[in-house]
């Protein structure tokens, strides 16, 4: 069942299709609400649209891909035959009989294309946390690679056996990574659930009310949510492996800083803010030998979207999310030490997988 984007309340349907598939009208929740926004506006927007949004962690975005994806829209044509067949229904010289077997005939269907819609979008989203989950674990394994072999992979061919060979066994190393680091926030994300949903009946000692978003949850939403949330910290390093920071020695930044500074035809006075030697100590710590913007996206920042996401479909304290991330962190830290030292061709690489794994 698709929601609102805004409020999260369910609608029978996002928008109305009349003659043409271009011409539509975007709908709004009726039901037990106050929103007057419409229900899913992205289903107008193209893919970029919802690919920058992804990355700058909007939370519309994330439900309409989780919940709203696919959702069929209501046809005018549709509703106008439906109207016409009650409005000629037989109503005097048809037993009641025969209108009680035709309402369970209808209902039954309506249930059974229920049941069949649910088994295809189920399946249509774990086929797509497979091919989703494909993608981006090929382009971790290549930021990965690029980081190790930052020496050799200029000089040697891309093509010959070794290269292969040490890609194949990346791969293999992060893929191992993202099933362990999923299967722990998967697991510890249903003793959650459980605990949370024992104490609010023990409190309450009645069936408590269920919101949409957890009426509507499933568990393949998180192996989604988490490969969605993985996006902004993959965006920024590739970037960070298609421009690389300087390695040059601070020292030597300094001198060529001064000798510019110097040659420059801009009179400095000795009085300037950057002649304070404190200053540039205290903001020594962001120079690129000293700080690891790489491990800062990877780890922070990439906890920080996953902890998101999961917050998107858990409805849950981000208290918790947060726990479940960290659950999620030693299992990957687990999987990291025990295949570190087979991915590695070396005792240096295998050092640099680790702490390139290790939170």
């Amino acid at each position: 069942m698709p929601i609102c984007t805004t409020c999260t309340h369910w609608v029978p349907h996002l928008y109305t299709v009349y003659q043409s598939a271009y011409n539509l009208r975007l709908e709004q929740p009726i039901h037990q609400t106050n929103c007057h926004a419409f229900a899913d506006p992205y289903v107008e927007h193209d893919t970029l649209t919802l690919l920058i949004d992804l990355i700058l962690l909007k939370r519309g975005v994330y439900r309409h891909l989780l919940y709203n994806r696919g959702s069929p829209p209501r046809r005018a044509d549709d509703s106008k035959n439906s109207h016409d067949e009650q409005v000629t229904e037989p109503q005097k010289y048809v037993t009641v009989r025969m209108l009680d077997e035709r309402e369970w005939v209808c209902s039954l269907r309506k249930s059974l294309k229920w049941l069949d819609a649910v088994a295809g979008v189920l399946q249509a989203r774990w086929a797509r946390v497979l091919e989703l989950g494909g993608y981006l674990v090929f382009l971790d394994a290549f930021i990965r690679w690029s980081h190790l072999h930052v020496a050799t992979s200029s000089e040697v061919s891309p093509w010959s056996l070794e290269t292969i060979a040490d890609f194949t066994r990346i791969f293999i190393g992060c893929l191992a990574e993202t099933i362990a680091f999923h299967s722990g926030v998967l697991f510890f994300s249903y003793l959650v659930l459980k605990v949370l949903d024992f104490v609010k009946s023990f409190k309450q000692r009645s069936p408590h009310k269920l919101s949409d978003i957890r009426r509507e949850f499933r568990f393949s939403l998180i192996p989604l949510s988490l490969f969605y949330s993985s996006l902004t910290k993959l965006f920024l390093l590739f970037l960070l492996t298609v421009w690389r920071p300087s390695n040059a020695p601070v020292a030597n930044r300094n001198t060529q800083e001064q000798s510019n500074v110097q040659s420059s035809p801009l009179k400095w006075s000795n009085n300037t803010l950057w002649s304070d030697s404190s200053i540039l100590d205290a903001l020594s710590f962001m120079n690129d030998d000293q700080l690891d913007r790489q491990w800062i996206v990877r780890n922070v920042l990439g906890g920080m979207s996953a902890g998101f996401g999961l917050r998107v479909i858990l409805d849950v304290h981000p208290v918790f999310t947060t726990i479940v991330i960290l659950f999620g962190w030693l299992t990957k830290t687990a999987m990291a030490e025990l295949i570190g030292k087979w991915v590695a061709s070396d005792e240096k690489t295998g050092e640099a997988w680790l702490a390139y794994s290790i939170p």
